[in-house]
């Protein structure tokens, strides 16, 4: 397991996912993100033993449910921290879902997408409000 971590360059929900957003030079109105659980929701999860991610294409909408992962203790879902169309998906996880738990901010990505509204980041938390909630 990763050992307790929240990089600060990255955007957090309160349903412990996380989003870097990159800007798009081709679409600068249509910024990507990278999107993945935080090192928390890892740590509850104990050890990942599957990700089924939706395929490229798909439409998310924040706040709702967009995959799952599966864990020795439990399947949890996970929650889209933005609103936006997937055009990419971590294929290395179905071979490797404990990357998940081993690098949950690099090589434990989950999905890439094409943000629909750059603005639903302000509902977003910086690390200090994100790890203000797990101490709460």
């Amino acid at each position: 397991m990763a050992d307790a971590s929240y990089p600060e360059d990255l955007l957090y929900h309160a349903e412990h996912d996380w989003a870097r957003i990159e800007p798009d030079e081709s679409d600068p109105a249509h910024p990507h993100a990278t999107l993945g659980i935080t090192w928390y929701a890892q740590d509850c999860l104990g050890e990942v033993v599957f990700f089924e991610p939706p395929a490229v294409g798909t439409t998310l909408t924040q706040d709702e449910p967009y995959a799952e992962v599966e864990s020795v203790k439990a399947v949890s879902d996970v929650v889209a921290p933005l609103s936006g169309e997937i055009v990419a998906v971590n294929d290395a996880l179905a071979d490797d879902p404990a990357a998940i738990n081993h690098d949950p901010y690099g090589a434990g990505w989950l999905v890439r997408v094409r943000l629909r509204d750059a603005g639903e980041a302000d509902a977003l938390m910086d690390v200090a409000a994100y790890t203000a909630t797990l101490s709460g």
